[in-house]
């Protein structure tokens, strides 16, 4: 197999992040931290995940930072928008997230990072308000002001690449329309103040135009378009989504397998949240409910595929809930009821209590992508990275097929991916050794 002409990674490379909250900020700061030696990268396949090469026999198990061309942490700059004034180091103590003995370890760092003006309107966000906004007569207008605030930071940061990944909040629910169908369709409608393009599309339209990966980490519909996908494959940049795989929805991509893997049926799956942050506060809202609502719901029916397996997950029941709990903080509680059956029919149950740190969570998927989108970038990739699915909720496909959920099966098609890029052979698992 031959191996993929991939661009060295040189020079610095530009983070991008519409929304410097907490997930943002846990980001930058344990970047920093890292860089500092002051804490460990875990949770991070591009820092401390190993690849196979080769038949196992052979022993060769490289980190994947030193198996692909990765750009190193010392190179990333860090930059974004927010409705809010407060720097990286500001935003940081707010959040709650980390404590504040780390915080201050790295506070120059965070106070570099000063939010420029955001894009935003309360429509699409109903339960914030802020006031470092942008204004413009038109969503047009507005795009054009991200294109240039992207084009002023590579300059004045001498980047000589970008990355953008979306770490806003949550907005309204959205179902695409004819203002989406087609480049100049949405041109036009941002043209018209169409209410179908939300803010989150405006920093997706920027990028592409602008020839930045595009990564959208919340539910938003976004990027997962046919304009911007289009625009995304014209422009040959790389894009993926939605939707942070956190929590609750990464136990299901875990347990759901298992179940199925081994024939275990499934009557129901009720599964409630609560969570104190400005994701809790801004779910709290329905209409920004419907949309995490939807990308949480889907994950099991693509699992389990009740269509193959009838007599196990034949309409089963999933419900999900997710209540906001300002005690709680940034510490989620995601509690799961699962009622299944096995030989012969008898029932059983499954709790799981997963008492998680959304933002802790959320921190290593950011930097990955970040470094994985750079990677196509220079690979040579464009349009929708199904490779990265292992981090998505709802992860972005192809419209002739069904997206695969199952985290196992994602991870698989990951490293493949990666052995791909490099001319190894790909593993199957399958072998003759039986037949020696």
């Amino acid at each position: 197999m031959s191996q993929i002409n991939i661009a060295d990674p040189k020079g610095r490379l530009g983070v991008l992040l519409p929304g410097l909250g907490a997930v943002s900020t846990t980001f930058i700061a344990g970047v920093e931290a890292v860089k500092k030696g002051i804490a460990r990268p875990i949770g991070s396949l591009t820092q401390m995940g190993t690849i196979r090469l080769g038949k196992r026999t052979e022993k060769r198990v490289p980190k994947i930072k030193d198996f692909v061309p990765l750009a190193n942490l010392d190179q990333l700059v860090f930059g974004g928008w927010d409705i809010f004034f407060d720097n990286g180091y500001e935003s940081a103590l707010k959040a709650g997230v980390l404590e504040k003995g780390l915080i201050d370890q790295v506070r120059p760092e965070l106070e570099k990072v000063k939010p420029m003006s955001a894009a935003f309107s309360q429509k699409y966000v109903k339960n914030l308000t802020g006031e470092n906004l942008k204004n413009a007569k038109t969503k047009w207008d507005l795009a054009q002001q991200l294109i240039d605030d992207i084009k002023k930071f590579k300059t004045e940061n001498k980047c000589d690449r970008l990355v953008m990944v979306w770490c806003g909040s949550t907005e309204i629910f959205l179902k695409q329309t004819a203002a989406h169908a087609t480049i100049e369709s949405f041109e036009k409608a941002m043209k018209e103040n169409d209410a179908a393009i939300a803010p989150s599309m405006l920093y997706a339209y920027a990028a592409i135009k602008s020839g930045i990966p595009y990564a959208n980490g919340a539910p938003n519909l976004t990027v997962d378009i046919p304009a911007l996908v289009d625009l995304a494959r014209i422009n040959n940049v790389p894009i993926g989504g939605k939707d942070f795989k956190t929590g609750q929805t990464l136990m299901k991509t875990i347990l759901a397998p298992g179940l199925k893997a081994r024939l275990l049926g499934l009557k129901g799956w009720f599964s409630t949240n609560i969570l104190g942050n400005r994701d809790g506060e801004v779910l709290d809202d329905p209409d920004s409910f419907k949309t995490k609502e939807e990308s949480k719901l889907s994950v099991l029916e693509y699992i389990l595929q009740p269509d193959l397996y009838p007599e196990l997950y034949h309409k089963f029941y999933h419900k999900v809930r997710i209540n906001y709990y300002p005690p709680r903080g940034d510490n989620k509680e995601g509690w799961d009821n699962l009622d299944i059956f096995g030989w012969l029919g008898y029932p059983m149950q499954i709790k799981v209590d997963f008492l998680c740190r959304d933002s802790i969570l959320a921190a290593p998927i950011v930097l990955d992508l970040v470094l994985f989108l750079d990677l196509a970038a220079r690979s040579g990739m464009k349009g929708i990275q199904e490779w990265l699915s292992f981090y998505f909720k709802s992860p972005m496909h192809a419209p002739e097929i069904y997206p695969e959920h199952d985290i196992f099966i994602q991870l698989m098609k990951l490293k493949n991916t990666l052995r791909y890029l490099q001319g190894e052979d790909l593993i199957t698992h399958l072998g003759l050794e039986y037949y020696d």
